[in-house]
């Protein structure tokens, strides 16, 4: 069983976001999950730590939480007389950062040395993280009292920033149904076996593929226009001029690159179709773009700043 289909037997209703959830780490990116609370995004990112081999650590975000708190910190050893650096939850494969906009500013900037560069820095010292090293975070849009903005800089090292919805009627009958056996089976004693789905040779061959699959030289360009256009969105229409305050950064070019051939990739084909990167576009964009008051006058939110982008940009 592929690990897809292992993550759809124990999350349903979610399936976008298991592909998209697989898309960034098949591209070594991180991902920023924003929904109310209950909607699964932490069962399907403990799901996935089951399901591949390496270590999960979780982290719950508080006001009062100190950056060494998930770096580690320097203990002093009687014995030996001497300081000894014990690590935090950072030092691991996955890292599930849970309610990640309550933390401090300092917490950040020790999270986002980890994203950006893959290392921590404590009382002095540089200490390497994992090769295969991912940041899953939460944020509850809802709640905003004790909450902490992100800083930009840091919200552009998420690859992708997926947005949760409520399910549909009949999910709902699917996840009361999934949930009802789970706790039948917890009270008969019995326990689900975990097998890896997915290995660490496995997936950096896996990364190593998705980079072959063909992206059409027109389709290149339509990406980068597509780009362009947030930093230029006059260009598309007068009634556009001024509606963003800053526009998507190269690294967003790089981000929706990987991203669509990664789904096409998990698609089954070996290329890329205009229809990847209109459907991938909106969560590589929607956290690297800023809305303007006049926007906001209009009654415009960032995926419909997105939409009226992807619906004027020409597919050359």
């Amino acid at each position: 069983m592929g690990l897809s289909e292992a993550l759809k037997k124990r999350v349903v209703a979610q399936d976008a976001l298991i592909e998209y959830l697989l898309i960034a780490l098949l591209t070594d990116g991180h991902v920023l999950l924003e929904g109310p609370p209950g909607l699964a995004k932490t069962r399907t990112i403990h799901a996935l730590s089951d399901l591949l081999e390496g270590t999960f650590h979780r982290a719950q975000f508080t006001p009062d939480l100190l950056p060494s708190d998930i770096t580690g910190t320097e203990i002093y050893n009687t014995q030996k007389g001497e300081f000894s650096f014990r690590p935090g939850p950072l030092f691991c494969n996955l890292l599930l950062a849970d309610e990640i906009n309550r933390a401090p500013a300092k917490v950040q900037s020790a999270l986002l040395e980890a994203m950006a560069e893959r290392q921590v820095t404590v009382a002095g010292k540089t200490y390497s993280l994992a090769k295969f090293f991912m940041v899953m975070a939460t944020q509850n849009p809802l709640e905003q009292e004790g909450t902490y903005p992100l800083p930009e800089a840091q919200l552009d090292r998420f690859m992708l920033h997926i947005r949760v919805d409520y399910p549909a009627h009949e999910q709902e009958k699917e996840i009361l149904r999934l949930v009802r056996n789970e706790h039948t089976a917890s009270l008969d004693g019995q326990t689900a076996l975990t097998e890896i789905a997915l290995t660490e040779d496995d997936l950096f061959r896996a990364r190593s593929s998705i980079m072959d699959t063909y992206m059409a030289p027109n389709l290149e360009d339509y990406l980068i226009a597509l780009i362009m256009a947030t930093r230029e969105p006059e260009r598309y229409g007068d009634d556009l001029k001024g509606s963003l305050i800053f526009g998507a950064s190269p690294r967003a070019t790089i981000a929706l690159d990987r991203a669509v051939r990664a789904k096409a990739w998990l698609a089954g084909r070996d290329f890329v179709t205009p229809d990847d990167i209109q459907e991938i576009a909106p969560s590589v964009l929607r956290h690297r773009i800023g809305l303007s008051y006049v926007a906001e006058a209009k009654g415009l939110d960032k995926d419909q700043m997105i939409a009226e982008l992807i619906a004027r940009v020409a597919v050359p």
